[in-house]
């Protein structure tokens, strides 16, 4: 047993002096205090404020900036300090329209950011710190973070920062300064479950994570719903339209995905143009802004995919049986002429309300029993 593993590090290791660095590189970082971690959960597609907590690491680069330049830098300078590291690209372009971005603002920035840049940097390991580093800046940024002689830190500052504004590059080398501090920022992510539904973008927020260095994820039930729907499941397709249309989310899926929706709302507004469909107005937690609809009609739509979808769900509990899900082919429970329903064993006269649900429901079954679905 020994020699299988010998074997398969010896893949990796071949010599005895890169065994004998791996050791030591390990025993290094153990040596190490214990990288930041964080722990997300019930994200549902609320991207704005996932990528600020991401972004500012839950307030720790604040935190950082308070302690390493307090002493010397006002409370409102260190939050636009703050600012500028969660979000280069919009402060950068922001100065430039105010006339602000000039080389003294440049110089200083870039040497706030690297005093920063050590103190978030302090857990790794040199080698750590350099596998993060934009390739183009490696060895600017390995020079500026490792200087040890406080004799010559100054000078040397001065002269790699005069270099950097010299060459035009500055404002490119302060975007990956603040990069590089939002990475080493956070050592590890977890996500515990639910990434999707709700929301407006959980595919930016998918994105994102593949972005990340070190990530891991627990998915939740509505993850999984959406890798049944990717995956070609027709009531899983319907449930993750259903439920989009519920929170009047049409962003995910139509710029997000780029599914048309248009056949739904064509389909729904024919068929439901006589009901108000109240019982399924959306709740709308956030606007959409590349597709705004007409609440009326989103809930035309909700109440068109919730049929699809119940009758898909009564179809593939037929084919199976050995599932014993008959409780949930709800379709079978309902006496749609008569306005009746079975529960429990119990036949139960609905309400007025509730009966003319089932009448517009029935035109609903007779419509798509014609359809594919």
């Amino acid at each position: 047993m020994d020699k299988k593993y010998l074997s398969l590090l010896a893949k990796e290791f071949p010599t005895i002096d890169s065994a004998v660095s791996e050791i030591v590189n390990l025993s290094a970082i153990r040596s190490l205090p214990k990288g930041t971690e964080y722990f997300f959960s019930d994200i549902h597609g609320e991207y704005e404020a996932f990528l600020h907590m991401l972004k500012s690491a839950s307030g720790m680069i604040k935190n950082k900036i308070d302690i390493t330049l307090a002493k010397t830098v006002s409370g409102a300078d260190r939050e636009a300090l703050a600012y500028l590291i969660y979000y280069p690209d919009k402060q950068l372009k922001k100065l430039q329209n105010k006339g602000e971005l000039c080389d003294e603002w440049r110089r200083l920035t870039i040497y706030r950011l690297i005093l920063v840049c050590e103190a978030v940097s302090a857990k790794y390991t040199r080698s750590r710190v350099r596998k993060r580093i934009p390739k183009d800046m490696v060895y600017i940024l390995d020079e500026l973070l490792n200087v040890t002689d406080d004799v010559v830190k100054e000078y040397y500052y001065d002269e790699i920062i005069s270099t950097i504004l010299d060459t035009g590059i500055a404002d490119r080398f302060i975007k990956s300064l603040c990069e590089l501090i939002q990475s080493l920022a956070i050592d590890k992510l977890h996500i515990i479950g639910d990434i999707y539904d709700r929301g407006p973008r959980a595919d930016i927020i998918m994105d994102e994570l593949m972005k990340m260095h070190d990530v891991d994820i627990q998915w939740g039930n509505h993850d999984i719903s959406w890798m049944g729907a990717a995956s070609g499941n027709w009531a899983l397709i319907a449930n993750v339209i259903r439920i989009s249309m519920r929170y009047n989310n049409f962003d995910v899926l139509e710029d997000g995905y780029g599914l048309n929706l248009r056949a739904l709302a064509v389909f729904a507004g024919e068929t439901y143009k006589d009901d108000d469909c109240e019982l399924f107005m959306p709740q709308t937690l956030d606007d959409n802004i590349y597709d705004p609809v007409d609440t009326k009609l989103v809930a035309k739509m909700h109440k068109a995919i919730t049929v699809i979808q119940l009758k898909l769900e009564g179809q593939l509990i037929e084919r199976h049986p050995e599932w014993n899900m008959h409780e949930r082919d709800i379709f079978r429970m309902v006496d749609f002429d008569n306005g009746r329903v079975t529960l429990d064993g119990k036949n139960i006269r609905c309400s007025t309300r509730t009966s003319r649900l089932f009448s517009a429901t029935v035109r609903c079954r007779s419509r798509t029993r014609k359809t594919s679905l």
